[in-house]
């Protein structure tokens, strides 16, 4: 830290001493834009070189070599790096050489933006470079960056030996962005994924809506929510946990189908999986049941992953993870007979502690019926679903918001998609029957009562709601950031999020 205030001072005294000479190291207006690194890379071609006699870029210096009156310098810009070539006569006015050594050999740092002006050639060893004609400080760098050597990962990405801490990586994102430019890549490609979904929704005819963060009931999920105050309605506030009961409330309203890519915030443990502020998408269509949905989110992501690799066969971590249509299909029981030998389907809450004892399950003494089946399935089941599988038909304890199963009143129909051991998406065709709702949140409500605090609560309002009548309707929620995960081969949802959630660091 010493050795970094000591180089912070040097900039500093470094900005004063341009000021001195009358340079603005932070001046307003820039030059207009005519050219990009990597356009030139890859355009430039002998033959069109009259194209490229006078092209202006801006970007940071990421290295330099100062050679007497010449010096090479490594520009990086959005879209990469690209080496100018520098020489004092090209830069300096015949009677004054002095600017060159005093402005760009001893003013200029690594880390700083300039803007230059020049042409375009290929040097001696056949690399293309900008032959630079003027150049001009844009932004004065006080800190120095995290450049010491260049190194290489196993998949090839270039990295920086001073900057591979993740803790530091994810609190400084900003350096990351500079100094990893390949992590770029991966926010890039959650971009497109999810350009890729809107388009597939937008082109059956859906609206994109916006409901409320802050809501005064939360609901829609079991999650423990964040809560504030409203001073001036004097009310606790709740950072919402799902936006599912207002997008019924817009099926109520007449429209057919509606959706939300949504921040949730849900105030629950953090894992390389989980983050207290998280991005979904949530789907909900008329007229429509839970079996068209399965088809559906086999459509779509099998799109995604086309527009993404240009292939269903996506890489992740040791895994090749196959997107192509259909996917298996398990029942919820059928997946917990066939990984874990037990037939839990007809158990009381008594035979099913005990088959948790005989599994090695440790759950807590508040733990109803429902849970313990969402236990024994998440430790026995999950961890082995690793190519994209539909779970279905879900006992009624533990889907509260979902329609009793058309065949067997003690399911209801529901799925959820697991893939790489995690789920990344849940459906259901939707409880539009007021009654039953009702019944059914108060059973949430007694549950909240033994001591489980990601129970459901009621919401009066949307029951109101409910019973002007809402049509069969299906309804899914996509995880966008672990989705992301799985499309961009990270291990952690951290390395999918600009600025995650970090403990702050002692100041």
């Amino acid at each position: 830290m010493q050795e970094l205030s000591e180089q912070a001072t040097i900039r500093t005294e470094k900005k004063e001493r341009l000021e001195s000479m009358g340079i603005n190291p932070y001046p307003a207006s820039v030059h207009p834009i005519n050219a990009k690194a990597a356009t030139i890379l890859s355009d430039y071609k002998e033959e069109n070189k009259a194209n490229y006699s006078h092209v202006v870029l801006a970007g940071r210096i990421m290295g330099r070599r100062i050679m007497g009156g010449a010096s090479f310098v490594e520009l990086q810009d959005a879209t990469g790096r690209i080496q100018l070539y520098v020489q004092r006569d090209s830069i300096c006015p015949e009677e004054d050489k002095s600017h060159y050594n005093t402005f760009f050999k001893k003013l200029l740092d690594i880390g700083d933006i300039i803007e230059v002006q020049g042409f375009v050639f290929t040097t001696q060893v056949g690399a293309i470079a900008v032959h630079v004609t003027h150049i001009r400080l844009l932004t004065k760098a006080l800190t120095p960056l995290p450049v010491v050597k260049e190194a290489s990962t196993k998949e090839g990405a270039k990295v920086y030996d001073a900057f591979t801490d993740p803790a530091q990586r994810y609190r400084q994102r900003y350096v990351d962005l500079i100094v990893n430019p390949a992590v770029r890549k991966v926010f890039e490609q959650r971009a497109k994924l999810i350009h890729t979904m809107k388009a597939s929704l937008h082109s059956k005819g859906y609206l994109e809506v916006e409901t409320p963060i802050l809501q005064p009931i939360y609901g829609g999920a079991s999650a423990r929510p964040f809560v504030t105050h409203h001073h001036t309605l004097d009310m606790p506030l709740y950072l919402r946990i799902s936006n599912e009961l207002y997008l019924k409330r817009l099926i109520i309203g007449g429209y057919e189908g509606v959706y939300e890519f949504a921040k949730d915030f849900r105030n629950e443990g953090m894992s390389r999986f989980h983050n207290p502020e998280f991005t979904q998408v949530e789907l909900y269509v008329a007229y429509k049941d839970y079996i068209w949905m399965m088809d559906y989110v086999e459509e779509l992501l099998e799109t995604v992953a086309l527009a993404l690799h240009g292939t269903t066969t996506v890489p992740f971590g040791t895994d090749l993870i196959h997107f192509q249509r259909p996917w298996k299909r398990f029942t919820m029981f059928e997946a917990i007979h066939h990984f874990t030998g037990y037939d839990v389907s007809n158990m009381d809450e008594a035979a099913l502690r005990t088959v948790t004892h005989e599994l090695a399950i440790d759950i807590p003494d508040n733990f109803a019926k429902g849970k313990i089946i969402d236990e024994i399935f998440g430790a026995k089941c999950e961890p082995h679903l690793i190519q994209p599988t539909i779970i279905t038909d879900y006992p009624i304890e533990m889907s509260p918001l979902a329609k009793r199963h058309r065949t067997n009143p003690a399911l209801t129909e529901r799925f959820e998609v697991i893939c790489a051991g995690k789920e990344i998406c849940n459906a259901f065709s939707e409880l539009n029957d007021p009654i039953d709702q009702q019944k059914r949140l108060e059973e949430q409500r007694k549950l909240g009562e033994r001591g489980d605090d990601e129970a459901m609560v009621v919401d009066h309002d949307f029951l109101k709601a409910l019973r002007y009548g809402m049509p069969p309707t299906v309804g899914i929620g996509i995880g966008i950031d672990r989705l992301t995960m799985i499309m961009t081969n990270v291990p952690s949802i951290q390395d999918v999020l600009f600025f995650p959630q970090m403990r702050p660091e002692n100041p």
